[in-house]
C-alpha cells in the first residue's frame, strides 16, 4: 500500500469552491469530504492523449487508467502550481499548462470504500517527447492514445478507466478539445 503521510492534508471546500479549513487526506477519503483537486490532460503534436495506469500500490483506485495525472493543491497553493508541482514529481517533465474547466464530483472506489469528493480543476498542455521518466511509485505504466481508440476502450471496458476520467473526457470531446 502507498505510505500516505500523516501531516499531508487536503484543502476543504464548499461547491463554490470556499475554503472551509483542511483534514487529513485519508480522513478525507474515508468520509467523503469535498475537497480541491487537480487533473492535468498531455496531448502531443499528434492528437494523441497521454493516459496512465495509477500504480498497484495506490491506497486508491489502484491500477486503474486515468488521465495524465492528478494531485490536491497544497494549502496555499494554487491549483495552477499545484498542477506544475504534480506534473514534475509524476511525469517527470514540464509544459506550460492551460485551466479549461471546473467539475465537483463524487465517487466511491468498489475495492476500497474510499470516496473521492472532489472540486476538480482541469488543466491541458502538450509534450512532444516520448522520452520520459515517470515515477512507479505512482504510476504503473504509461500510453499515447487517439481519440478514436480511447472512446472505443471506454465503452468496451468502463471499469478499466477512473471515474473523474470518464467526467474528463467526456466533457473534452464536448467542447472539441479532443
Amino acid at each position: 500500500m502507498e505510505d500516505i503521510q500523516i501531516e499531508e492534508q487536503v484543502v476543504l471546500v464548499d461547491e463554490n469552491c470556499r475554503e472551509l479549513g483542511l483534514m487529513p487526506k485519508l480522513e478525507a477519503h474515508e468520509k467523503g469530504v469535498l475537497h480541491k483537486a487537480v487533473s492535468i490532460i498531455i496531448f502531443n503534436e499528434a492528437g494523441e492523449m497521454l493516459i496512465t495506469q495509477r500504480a498497484f500500490e495506490k491506497y486508491h483506485w489502484p491500477g486503474i487508467w486515468s488521465n495524465a495525472c492528478c494531485t490536491h493543491p497544497r494549502e496555499n497553493e494554487s491549483f495552477l502550481a499545484a498542477a506544475e508541482r504534480r506534473l514534475q514529481e509524476e511525469l517527470g517533465f514540464e509544459t506550460p499548462l492551460k485551466e479549461v474547466f471546473r467539475f465537483v464530483y463524487k465517487a466511491q472506489d468498489e475495492i476500497t470504500g474510499l470516496v473521492e469528493h472532489e472540486y476538480d480543476t482541469v488543466f491541458i498542455g502538450e509534450y512532444n517527447n516520448a522520452n520520459f521518466e515517470f515515477n512507479r511509485d505512482e504510476i504503473a505504466d504509461v500510453e499515447w492514445v487517439t481519440k478514436s481508440k480511447l472512446l472505443a476502450e471506454f465503452e468496451n471496458e468502463p471499469q478499466k478507466y477512473s471515474f473523474w476520467f470518464k467526467i474528463i473526457l467526456k466533457e473534452l470531446v464536448q467542447r472539441n478539445i479532443f
